[in-house]
């Protein structure tokens, strides 16, 4: 059994070679840089909201207000209920009635998580450090599917107990 390589077998193992080495360095540069941050406006104040869960949500992502792009999730913590404390940087001039309600929401089923502000109706605003008294938490897709399998499960249980009565 011969070890040498034809002139086309040896050009196609180069080209593998640099196609998976372009490709790593591809991956490596949008893994680092996917997640750094830059202020969304020079001037800005934070508030906080509270969070029992924030599944896909990270650090860096979008904060909206009827669609806008207001802000971002500045830091992430735990408090002592273990519960996530999310900060949010809000662009300077906007003013948040203190009624208002912090959501995490999806931009499509599989798409990326941020955070929706619904304001309220208010004439009192929140303040730099303040925290939002209304929150909505993740809605997590299995649980979602989960939720409209048992009610699937439901239906076909009450038309088969109909059928039954029926006879």
């Amino acid at each position: 059994m011969s070890d040498n390589f034809t002139k086309e077998e040896k050009k196609s193992f180069i080209f593998g070679l640099f196609s998976v080495l372009i490709f790593s360095i591809f991956f490596l540069f949008m893994a680092f840089s996917q997640y750094e941050y830059k202020h969304v406006h020079n001037n800005f104040y934070h508030l906080n909201a509270t969070f029992r869960r924030t599944d896909g949500l990270m650090v860096g992502d979008i904060v909206r207000m009827a669609g806008v792009d207001v802000g971002r999730v500045v830091d992430a913590s735990l408090n002592d209920h273990f519960h996530a404390v999310l900060k949010l940087e809000i662009m300077e001039g906007l003013h948040i009635p203190d009624d208002s309600s912090a959501s995490i929401v999806s931009s499509s089923i599989m798409g990326n998580k941020y955070i929706e502000i619904e304001p309220g109706g208010s004439e009192d605003f929140l303040q730099d450090g303040q925290e939002f008294h209304y929150t909505q938490d993740a809605m997590v897709l299995q649980e979602l599917l989960d939720r409209i399998v048992s009610i699937g499960k439901s239906k076909k249980k009450k038309s088969a107990e109909k059928g039954n009565n029926n006879e």
